[in-house]
């Protein structure tokens, strides 16, 4: 039930936030099977890590300084950014041209951060998961959500941005209606 939870809050969060940051990331990626995949790869690999992180965050964090956990979960995802697109440079620098600007499109995806948040409120209520390994699970859970939800929209994508759609809801608007009624229909099975 968790994953369904966080296909719905993943949607969500990216119907109110859409152009910035999640539901146009989305769009690139329903456009061709290849970048969907290499996307959700790394989405998955910054929220499974991000929340590795938010892990070390979370036990070194007083209390007192909770307000500082948005800068250092930013801070956390920006480490993780420059030193997967190192890793990525060194190991292969022909294709890096290529691969990097899935990096570029994941690295500050609001599903990432709303994975760190999701991930520490929801085991901050239970005391007996507090894990590194328990957060590493929530964080690929959260990332195969995402994956999900891209699956979802792809199935879709080429229908509504045809000529059978009026121009004037073709496209964006038409994914937008899409989304929300795939949301509400999700959140209605949890």
């Amino acid at each position: 039930m968790f994953l369904i939870a966080e296909l719905v809050v993943l949607l969500t969060t990216n119907l109110i936030l859409s152009q910035a940051l999640g539901t146009s990331t989305l769009f690139i990626a329903a456009g061709s099977r290849k970048n969907l995949l290499w996307i959700a790869i790394t989405i998955t690999v910054f929220t499974t890590v991000g929340s590795a992180a938010t892990y070390f965050i979370e036990l070194l964090l007083p209390d007192q300084y909770n307000d500082f956990r948005l800068l250092l979960y930013t801070a956390a995802v920006g480490i993780l950014y420059v030193l997967l697109l190192t890793v990525l440079y060194f190991a292969d620098r022909a294709g890096f041209g290529t691969t990097r600007k899935y990096v570029h499109l994941s690295a500050f995806n609001c599903a990432v951060m709303g994975t760190l948040f999701s991930v520490s409120d929801r085991l901050s209520l239970h005391p007996t998961l507090n894990t590194m390994g328990s957060f590493m699970i929530a964080g690929a859970e959260a990332g195969t959500g995402f994956i999900l939800a891209a699956f979802i929209l792809t199935a879709a994508y080429r229908r509504l941005n045809s000529v059978s759609v009026p121009a004037s809801f073709r496209g964006f608007p038409a994914m937008l209606v899409y989304l929300g009624i795939i949301s509400m229909a999700v959140y209605a099975l949890t």
